[in-house]
Order: structure tokens, then sequence, then C-alpha cells
């Protein structure tokens, strides 16, 4: 959730014109991390919570892509995506962590 609400105030600040572009797409790859999170925790079984982490992983992948992306066209500054980075780097490990432990539950 921090990632997402440090995600929407470093797009407050691109151009009006990519409101419906860039602006858009990462907010929406933010906001499906928790939200795929959320919906593997809510299912029945582990293989769903896998597969819901695994989900939230791709969509942590494109919100790293399109902050690098940003920061290419000098919508980000160097020092706010490396910030910006840093978390989706430290929420990487988390899920990979989450998905090692829902595949030992699954298992096991």
């Amino acid at each position: 959730m921090e990632l997402v609400k440090a995600v929407y105030t470093a797009t407050r600040q691109f151009p009006k014109d990519e409101l419906y572009g860039l602006t858009s797409q990462l907010r929406r790859a933010a906001v499906s991390i928790p939200s795929n999170i959320a919906e593997g925790c809510g299912r029945n079984s582990r293989n769903e919570l896998h597969h819901f982490l695994g989900q939230a992983r791709g969509s942590l992948a494109e919100l790293e892509t399109q902050l690098e992306l940003a920061k290419g066209l000098g919508y980000l500054d160097a020092a706010a995506a490396s910030v910006l980075l840093s978390k989706a780097d430290q929420l990487g490990r988390m899920l990979t962590g989450l998905r090692a432990w829902s595949t030992k539950e699954a298992a096991g």
C-alpha cells in the first residue's frame, strides 16, 4: 500500500497529457499489486494464493518497467525513481518469499 501511495504522489507531477497514458498505467499497475495479494488471501487454497502472488509479481515487474520509462522520459528525476524502484525491489523480495511459503504450504 505504501508503494501505491508513493506512485500516486510521484505521478501528480507528470504532464497532464499523460493522465490517460503513463500516469494511468503506473497507477493501475501499482494498485494491482496489493489487490492481487488481497484476492489471493481471500481464496480457499494455497494454490490460488500462489497464483495471485504471481499475478502481483507480474504487476510489480510492469510497474518497474514503467518507472524506468518515466525516468527516461524525464517525468521522474533520478532520486525519485531510485526511491520508488527501491520500494519495488523490497516488495519483490517479500513477494518471492510469500510465493515460496505458499508453495511449501500447498505441498505439505
